[in-house]
């Protein structure tokens, strides 16, 4: 029994006293003193690498502004302009060429052949109207049991190319291919009504043929009007409305049969 309470003895006996104890709680204390230090000056000095505004060393402004009539600065003054500056902005018709009045005037000008033609105007290169009417057709040969959009821009290209050939040699003013593509285009109305038509009764007769032949006229007669007036070409219509009429045949032909 003695043996086992000397090894109790000697097992918990060390050189820890209370002195130790104290002072490692004082060092413990200064060491937490000395981080809260290092982190409190951490907190108030961003990093190198870190965003740190102007305005944290610098000296802080009085607002001179009223709370209902706040300062202006040049910067919004600027914002101001510019927001006032799309009011002077033309509208988006206008900037992506559509003009309505001209669509219309060119379009009156073909349902009217005996109306003397603008040059100013038939000579823009304004392609919705000539859009339009071949939709138009494409879409009454359609309702009539014809599918031809293909050939309807097909013919349509083609054509275009032939006549812008044949008026740069025939006229001493040279002519865009928009401008013929334009004039074309619009000419081609007439040829929607003759289709229109195909849909209510059958054009394979002696009416429906003459029917055609007079669409045809209408149309060549139409485009060879603006052509001259735009081009300058007195004295040359009935030149320029024979090979009209041989490319509005073709619609025709589509149309009819």
């Amino acid at each position: 029994m003695s043996n086992f309470e000397q090894f109790h003895f000697d097992f918990y006996q060390s050189n820890y006293t209370i002195d130790d104890q104290e002072e490692g709680c004082n060092s413990y204390g200064s060491n937490e003193n000395l981080s809260g230090s290092t982190k409190s000056q951490t907190r108030e000095q961003p990093p190198a690498g870190a965003f740190a505004p102007s305005d944290m060393f610098l000296s802080p402004k009085s607002y001179t502004g009223q709370i209902l009539q706040p300062t202006q600065s040049p910067d919004t003054l600027s914002h101001l302009d510019y927001a006032d500056g799309f009011d002077e902005e033309p509208p988006l018709l206008e900037e992506l060429g559509i003009n309505f009045e001209h669509i219309w005037q060119k379009t009156l000008t073909v349902l009217n052949p005996m109306k003397p033609a603008d040059g100013s105007i038939m000579n823009e290169t304004d392609l919705t109207g000539p859009i339009i009417f071949c939709l138009a057709l494409g879409t009454t040969l359609l309702l009539a049991g014809k599918v031809h959009f293909g050939y309807v821009y097909g013919t349509s290209a083609i054509g275009c190319l032939v006549m812008h050939a044949l008026l740069n040699l025939m006229s001493d003013l040279g002519v865009s291919h928009g401008c013929v593509a334009s004039v074309l285009g619009y000419c081609l109305l007439p040829m929607v009504i003759l289709s229109s038509s195909a849909v209510v009764f059958s054009l394979q007769g002696i009416p429906g043929i003459f029917l055609a032949l007079f669409i045809i006229g209408w149309c060549s007669l139409s485009a060879s009007k603006i052509f001259t007036s735009a081009l300058a070409m007195e004295g040359q219509q009935l030149l320029i409305a024979y090979p009209c009429a041989l490319l509005y045949g073709l619609f025709a032909l589509l149309t009819v049969f």
